[in-house]
């Protein structure tokens, strides 16, 4: 199989032919269909994300097709769609596992981080933590709902149902459809850029934004939340100033900046500054269904697999609405 590979940090994705993988007990083997393009695939080669597989093949908005099942797995018959995410095995024996907090496990998997991904033809998967896709969607489409779909649905769940006015800090692939699903919950969304884009403003605008305006500028009324996306510290005590008595600032992404000082009473009042770490399982099983009652269209570039480094160069560089998405 042809996959892209990366050799170790720092290096552009080389395009490899590889022997396609044989699953073992508990896996299946996915025929990829499309991967979306994730920041945290920038975090990790650009060694932001420090213990990596290497050889590695990143990738963990995986959208594909069973081709065959592992020793001992059963109810997956071949041709079924799939999704494969981040979380991609998790101990069930650790104390996080126990608590129903498997996002948290001691001893995890991480596709596309520490077990090869969906950048190639064909990739392994757990299958318990695998989810059912839509047969007849895009494949293209589905895509960042592996990754930038969850992680954004979990930020706003931690957000509490009481917050009706939300600030997205970031309007990329994650905030994209977040901005779709809040708005379907009658939610008011305000929509922070970069300086000088207004072409991800006016985006934001037409998936419901109530208002779009760049994070340098103080929020227009007081939020009942803030969800950081963008991986820039500084944006953490904006957001903080930003929100309500009460209010919570959550960060969405796995790495971040280093968050400046701010002086206590910008925390004061019962504000609250909350990170959010990988996925569970009932994340999916609430999510997909939520998105399709909403309705969600996801904007994406698609790219084919062996232009992957042009993919991350244009996410890299804010050349991109929505989501890049590689195609085998």
């Amino acid at each position: 199989m042809r996959a892209m590979v990366l050799d170790a940090p720092g290096r552009k994705l080389a395009l490899r032919d590889l022997p396609v993988p044989e699953p073992g007990p508990g896996q299946v083997l996915v025929r990829v269909e499309a991967c979306g393009v994730c920041r945290t695939d920038l975090h990790v080669l650009d060694g932001e994300l420090t213990a990596p597989k290497l050889p590695l093949v990143p990738g963990h908005e995986i959208v594909g097709r069973i081709e065959r099942a592992g020793p001992g797995v059963t109810g997956f018959e071949r041709g079924a769609r799939v999704g494969v995410p981040w979380l991609g095995h998790a101990c069930g024996a650790c104390p996080y596992c126990d608590m129903g907090r498997e996002n948290l496990c001691d001893a995890p998997l991480f596709t596309g981080y520490t077990f090869d991904g969906g950048y190639a033809e064909y990739c392994l998967a757990h299958t318990d933590f695998t989810f059912p896709l839509d047969e007849g969607a895009d494949p293209v489409a589905l895509a960042p709902l592996l990754c930038a779909g969850l992680i954004g649905h979990r930020c706003l769940s931690l957000s509490g149902d009481e917050a009706r006015t939300i600030g997205l800090y970031g309007f990329g692939a994650a905030a994209h459809i977040l901005c779709q699903i809040a708005t379907h919950q009658g939610r008011r969304v305000l929509a922070f850029t970069r300086e000088g884009d207004s072409r991800a403003q006016d985006f934001a605008r037409r998936l419901g934004a109530a208002w779009a305006g760049p994070s340098s500028d103080a929020a227009p009324e007081p939020l009942d939340a803030a969800i950081i996306f963008a991986p820039v510290g500084a944006l953490v005590p904006k957001a903080l100033k930003s929100v309500r008595k009460g209010g919570r600032v959550v960060c969405g992404g796995i790495h971040m900046s280093d968050i400046p000082g701010f002086p206590y009473a910008d925390l004061w009042e019962e504000r609250e500054i909350r990170s959010v770490a990988n996925l569970t399982r009932a994340d999916g099983e609430a999510f997909f269904p939520l998105a399709r009652a909403a309705g969600v269209e996801t904007e994406t570039v698609p790219y084919k697999l062996e232009r992957a480094n042009d993919a991350l160069d244009d996410l890299r560089e804010g050349r991109l609405q929505g989501a890049a998405v590689l195609v085998p």
